[in-house]
């Protein structure tokens, strides 16, 4: 049976254009492998042109338009089905403060913090080290460890270039994992070593200055709630599809923390959720044809 036209959109205006086009490719060559009849959309904004009888919208950015909602609300605006979590969930895992407010609300385990806006005092009450971001952006974009209060204003101004709300988060000393979703299931926890500082947008993508172990090395009941808390995250923003959790372990306790919630994570072969998926015995290329199959169920119904 002929498979239909997928139509991958890639780039966007975002800081991450160049990650997303990475894994724009990559989703692109699997598909075409697996059958699916498919093309490349360039994404610079709402312009973009899909072809006659494009089935479904493999969305294969991240950042801003692409993970935010703005992007799947067009396409909802145009009856085009389309991979990943609908637009409110996509809105509320991308905002660092609604994400917050959501796990708050569900008893989803998360660190303490605050809230810092670009023409407020600037105040900050948490005690260093804390993690700074900005509320709206990914992959580790404007992100600081400060240790110290006198690097706090630095961290503030860096992070205020990408948003003017900013989150000053308790760090967490631990160990770094993430947790794949796919469907309504959690995949095996990855940990994430990094050989110097934090797992921050150099370490993410620069070659070799991270390690991963996947699954990672834990104890059968600590693995269990790590993917119960990362399942509970993705539940309770009304997610869909897939997603990949970033959680802290805590040193102290083996107490998970939820950082935040991936609509649109990395799917390159090196990405963290693949190689999640392939501890299972699924490869690129069937996670890129199971994610576009589940689009596909919602044709012609709600999108």
């Amino acid at each position: 049976m002929q498979k239909e036209k997928v139509a991958v959109m890639t780039g966007g205006p975002s800081a991450e254009r160049d990650v997303s086009l990475r894994t724009g490719a990559a989703c692109s060559a699997v598909l075409r492998r697996a059958g699916w009849i498919v093309y490349a959309v360039g994404v610079q904004g709402p312009g973009f042109v899909l072809e006659p009888d494009t089935a479904v919208a493999f969305l294969a950015l991240h950042g801003t338009f692409g993970e935010d909602g703005q992007l799947q609300r067009i396409l909802e605006q145009r009856g085009v089905a389309y991979t990943g979590c609908g637009a409110q969930a996509s809105y509320d895992c991308f905002d660092k403060v609604r994400s917050k407010e959501i796990f708050a609300a569900a008893g989803v385990p998360s660190a303490r913090y605050e809230v810092v806006t670009a023409n407020g005092a600037r105040r900050v009450t948490l005690p260093p080290p804390v993690v700074v971001k900005p509320a709206k952006q990914g992959s580790s974009v404007g992100v600081a460890l400060v240790r110290e209060a006198g690097a706090m204003a630095a961290a503030l101004d860096e992070a205020f270039r990408y948003d003017d709300h900013v989150v000053v988060e308790e760090f967490i000393d631990g160990r770094e994992l993430t947790v794949g979703i796919l469907g309504d299931r959690a995949l095996p926890v990855v940990e994430v070593r990094v050989k110097a500082g934090f797992y921050d947008y150099q370490n993410k993508y620069t070659k070799g200055a991270s390690e991963y172990d996947v699954p990672a090395n834990l104890p059968d009941p600590v693995a269990a709630e790590v993917q119960r808390v990362a399942l509970a995250a993705f539940r309770a923003a009304g997610c869909r599809d897939y997603s990949r959790v970033d959680v802290m372990l805590r040193r102290s306790d083996n107490r998970p923390f939820v950082l935040e919630n991936n609509t649109l994570p990395g799917m390159t072969e090196t990405s963290l959720l693949p190689k999640a998926a392939a501890a299972v015995g699924i490869g690129l290329e069937e996670l890129c044809s199971r994610i576009v199959t589940m689009a596909l169920a919602r044709r012609g119904g709600k999108l």
